[in-house]
């Protein structure tokens, strides 16, 4: 019995604790602790984001973190990645350049300038490992939007030759 009354007693301990400590301003912004929603029922199919957060988009954009009208890279920073698409992911504030490197060679580049004169540009994937269209403002990832891909085509079986019957042998009256 006194067993019971101390397992309620820091039960109800942890429960006040943890009801008053909601209240408090303990520093936490809850945007750092839950940057990606989560999907416990894997509904995003394999299409996902991350935040870099501010630390990674501190560094300024040069000339070579920018695509060109063909999608290509500059020479220095293609030949610093790999030439075929990576296996990591895409995160909103990378480099225009960054994107191409991980995502692979893009479908069609439009390059433009928005009404304050800053660089714009929209990068599509209509295949590939992360399709989709990726739209940029002043070299850097604003935004993502999932493209449908057709399924691919039905695979048809293969039909066995149907057996034919052979015509008894021997003696046939006819």
């Amino acid at each position: 019995m006194y067993l019971g009354s101390i397992r309620f007693g820091v039960l109800a301990a942890l429960a006040m604790a943890g009801v008053l400590g909601g209240c408090a301003d303990v520093g936490w912004d809850s945007g750092t602790l839950f940057r990606k929603p989560v999907d416990v029922a894997g509904r995003t199919s394999g299409y996902t984001y991350s935040d870099l957060q501010e630390s990674r988009q501190a560094r300024p954009v040069s000339d070579s973190d920018l695509v060109d009208a063909n999608g290509s890279c500059p020479a220095a920073t293609a030949a610093g990645s790999d030439a075929s698409a990576s296996s990591e992911g895409v995160g909103l504030g990378m480099t225009e350049c960054e994107v191409v490197a991980r995502a692979g060679p893009p479908n069609s580049v439009q390059l433009g300038r928005n009404p304050n004169g800053d660089r714009t540009a929209v990068i599509s994937y209509q295949s590939g490992p992360r399709p989709g269209i990726y739209h940029f403002e002043r070299g850097r990832l604003t935004q993502m939007d999932r493209v449908e891909i057709a399924p691919p085509p039905p695979q048809v079986a293969k039909k066995k030759p149907a057996k034919t019957k052979k015509p008894p042998t021997g003696n046939n009256p006819a």
